[in-house]
């Protein structure tokens, strides 16, 4: 019998960009569903999508195949292309600066090479009737609430 397919739709939000940010994670494991959100003041949108994806990925209480939906072309392209040559370099970019937010990008790294099981990467477009990405926005939104609630 085949294992059931883990989706994962997460996604990240900030508001002034950088500024107060949050990230959601919706999860559906057969009749299963699980939804987390956080946040942080000050971080970035890329900040926030990357936490996205790595919350999601350390939820999994055992590897099982998964689909994971993201509206992220950089979380995207950098876990399945870019940080290939990054880490070639020394974490560094093609003009030899420093990689972005490297210790997310490492921790992502971490999570996913480690992984026993199938990763496919699926690309959406963000804002456009996906009910998967739409909660992950609407959750990620709540993560942005929660931190401007505790600021002072």
């Amino acid at each position: 019998m085949t294992e059931p397919l883990l989706e994962i739709w997460t996604d990240g939000a900030c508001k002034n960009n950088p500024g107060p940010g949050g990230w959601g994670v919706l999860m559906r494991y057969g009749t299963r569903t699980k939804e987390m959100s956080g946040g942080a003041n000050p971080t970035t949108n890329n900040q926030m999508e990357l936490t996205a994806v790595i919350e999601a990925f350390k939820a999994i209480r055992r590897p099982c195949p998964v689909r994971l939906h993201l509206d992220s072309s950089y979380v995207k392209n950098g876990i399945t292309q870019w940080i290939h040559s990054w880490k070639k370099k020394g974490w560094k970019t093609a003009d030899k600066s420093p990689v972005k937010n490297v210790e997310l990008w490492q921790e992502l790294d971490r999570l996913v090479s480690g992984y026993e099981a199938p990763i496919e990467w699926c690309w959406v477009k963000g804002h456009a009737g996906d009910p998967g990405n739409e909660r992950a926005d609407a959750l990620a939104n709540e993560g942005v609430d929660k931190i401007l609630k505790r600021a002072p």
